[in-house]
């Protein structure tokens, strides 16, 4: 599940002439399904939104609040054009989830979202309509998440598996180890070089 988040002034829903929803100060959230995502990354992305630290406290530290600390809106907007894949230069969405089943999958985060937070202040748009969405970013701020799905694929998990343990090999070694190693690394470099020279000097004075 993919979603980018706006911190905004304001932001609004247009369809056709009607103002579907509308919002003051808060997050403007447009959420991209896919069709592997399961229940672990709508609870992810709800925790993420809900969470981020986008505002600043009473004191006017930045970086220090929530949209929920500081009692402001949410707006969400299904935007299945998140899960694009380009195939050159066109846009393909097979990797969306199909709109039969993202719409209530779709309306269960939403209703996880009101029943976290105050419904009140939870707004959406209009699920598969031709929506404008009206977004005045303020910052501007915008971050984007991904929920951290792991691999099903044996392959891959024991691929990921070893990739870590380099990782945490690399960390144990103390910075002495890893100094000495560089260092051995540059005299062995020098060393060849200065042997290649040494070579072509020699080969040029052979008549």
């Amino acid at each position: 599940m993919r979603a980018i988040v706006q911190r905004v002034s304001r932001a609004s829903v247009t369809v056709g002439e009607e103002q579907v929803s509308s919002i003051g100060r808060g997050l403007c959230v447009l959420l991209g399904i896919s069709v592997e995502d399961t229940q672990r990354d709508a609870d992810y992305i709800v925790r993420k939104i809900l969470n981020l630290r986008l505002f600043e406290d009473e004191n006017g530290r930045a970086w220090t609040k929530s949209v929920m600390d500081r009692d402001f809106e949410v707006l969400c907007v299904s935007q299945f054009t998140l899960q694009c894949i380009l195939k050159g230069n066109k846009p393909d969405f097979h990797s969306a989830m199909p709109a039969e089943l993202a719409q209530p999958f779709y309306d269960s985060i939403m209703e996880n979202m009101r029943s976290t937070y105050k419904p009140e202040l939870i707004k959406d748009g209009k699920f598969g309509a031709y929506m404008q969405v009206h977004i005045q970013n303020d910052g501007p701020v915008t971050i984007e998440l991904t929920s951290p799905t792991g691999p099903t694929d044996p392959k891959q998990l024991s691929k990921q598996e070893k990739q870590q343990q380099r990782k945490e090999k690399t960390r144990s070694k103390g910075p002495s180890e890893s100094s000495r190693e560089k260092g051995l690394q540059r005299h062995r470099q020098d060393h060849n070089a200065s042997s290649g020279a040494e070579g072509d000097v020699s080969s040029e004075r052979e008549p």
